[in-house]
């Protein structure tokens, strides 16, 4: 589960939802158990099946949650995991919509302090990483310079914050 999106996996520009505190209790129970079914979900928070399913309708259409399948990236073909520091030039927006464009591109965002975007990319080889920051990413016009911190290995990667 992650904030909302405008379709292509950026975040949606959009003004904060209200939350009450069962549309809280269901998302609590969606990051504990995304396929958990609708009825359980229900008789938690004390709504019936069909008003969860609406309610996680609404929650999904105004880009508060989204519910989808977390794989790993090496089970997948991606043995090259590294998040990119990037260092911009005037606007940083355009920029960070540029590289959002990039297919190996999982995350983008925009940062203050050393960097100002960090981009998460997965990529088939080291080859394929090497082409993506030369030919695509340090290509981009504003792009001053970039870091690059390669994954050894995942020590933990969680969905289930909670709610506020």
């Amino acid at each position: 589960m992650t904030g909302g999106t405008a379709g292509n996996g950026r975040p949606a520009e959009r003004s904060r939802y209200p939350l009450d505190d069962v549309s809280k209790a269901i998302i609590e129970q969606l990051q504990q158990d995304g396929r958990r079914s609708y009825a359980k979900i229900g008789k938690v928070v004390g709504l019936s099946e069909a008003a969860v399913r609406q309610r996680v309708q609404k929650l999904t259409e105004a880009g508060v949650i989204q519910v989808v399948a977390v794989t790993d990236p090496l089970e997948m073909g991606f043995a090259r995991q590294a998040m990119v520091g990037v260092r911009v030039t005037g606007p940083l927006q355009p920029v960070a919509d540029r590289i959002a464009e990039l297919d190996e591109v999982i995350y983008v965002v925009i940062t203050a302090g050393t960097f100002d975007l960090l981009v998460e990319v997965i990529c088939t080889t080291d080859d394929h990483l090497l082409e993506l920051l030369s030919d695509k990413i340090r290509s981009i016009e504003a792009v001053d310079s970039t870091e690059t911190f390669m994954y050894l290995r995942l020590r933990k990667q969680i969905y289930s914050w909670g709610v506020r």
